[in-house]
């Protein structure tokens, strides 16, 4: 899978809309995601406020990074290692993707059209595959179902 030209564009212009409320989307996300899974919340010890703006840096630099791969791609391989020393599990990306969809959705309102939601799961699910492969050497994208 590929992120077309016109998703980063779309990618990028509205992560620019959600950066200014940065605090508050990273504060929707999380507590959407221990909604989805709560077992998750053990995983994360520190200040969720410190948290969040971590989410958020990450984010920034990843869509910064849509235009060269080749750069995000090594640091979102050493982010998933990190991310299994934490405990993080191979199904666990999915609701984190689920979490950040229903963040950008709440803060985007009715800018956030499918097609944008479209190009948001797209961008999510290849930096998902890469922390996968990387985190989980046996992960084969085309037979896992846990998407």
């Amino acid at each position: 899978m590929a992120i077309t030209e016109q998703q980063k564009k779309l990618v990028k212009s509205s992560f620019a809309k959600v950066e200014p409320i940065a605090d508050v989307a990273a504060d929707i996300f999380y507590t959407q995601l221990f909604k989805y899974d709560p077992s998750l919340k053990k995983l994360f010890k520190a200040d969720m406020t410190s948290q969040g703006r971590k989410l958020m840096a990450a984010l920034k630099l990843a869509v910064s990074s849509l235009d060269n791969l080749e750069k995000l791609v090594p640091v979102l391989e050493k982010m998933a290692v990190t991310h299994v020393k934490y405990g993080v599990k191979l199904d666990d990306y999915t609701p984190v993707g689920n979490a950040l969809i229903y963040a950008l959705k709440q803060g985007l309102g009715d800018e956030f059209t499918p097609e944008l939601r479209s190009a948001w799961s797209d961008t999510y699910k290849v930096m998902a595959t890469v922390m996968r492969q990387a985190a989980y050497p046996s992960y084969n994208p085309d037979s896992y179902k846990n998407r």
